[in-house]
């Protein structure tokens, strides 16, 4: 009895022991012992900048920083038949400048929005719900390239019989 007691004993320390926080090989940290710890991989990767050296090469406007031209039509490249290669360039010439000056006019409108406040203080919604009842529901209405509201700017055949 007495060795089984004994057993049991020991049985739970050492169960008890391998819960506990284990002191083995526990050091106090000195200046002397503390090392600079290297970031991890994981850390040097996240921390990179690949944009650092250009920061602004994604923004809107920054084609014409970068060196984008159209390509020099050589003897093997493709002209369409019935055309000289002088007419071609010319063709896609005219065509890179049509292009470069819609990038142009679209970077000029770049940023710029409107107050959201503003919008609703011109159609009231702050202050009364007139909007509600409008036509239009408080939205605004587009302008067409016809006045449709009348015959006088419709061509002869599709005027209504009567107007002029």
């Amino acid at each position: 009895m007495k060795t089984t007691s004994a057993l049991i004993i020991a049985g739970c320390a050492t169960s008890a022991s391998a819960f506990a926080p284990s002191s083995n090989g526990a050091r106090v940290a000195t200046n002397l012992s503390a090392k600079e710890e290297k970031p991890s991989l994981f850390r040097t990767i996240f921390d990179m900048d690949l944009f650092k050296d250009k920061a602004d090469q994604n923004d809107y406007g920054a084609r014409s920083k970068k060196n984008v031209t159209v390509g020099k039509l050589g003897s093997k490249s493709y002209i369409p038949s019935g055309m000289s290669k002088e007419q071609f360039e010319k063709i896609r010439a005219g065509e890179a400048k049509k292009k470069d000056a819609n990038y142009q006019r679209n970077v000029k409108k770049a940023g710029v929005f409107e107050d959201y406040t503003e919008f609703y203080m011109k159609r009231g919604t702050d202050s009364k719900d007139d909007w509600k009842k409008d036509i239009n529901l408080g939205h605004r209405m587009a302008k067409t390239k016809y006045d449709w509201s009348g015959d006088n700017d419709k061509p002869i055949f599709g005027r209504t019989k009567g107007s002029k």
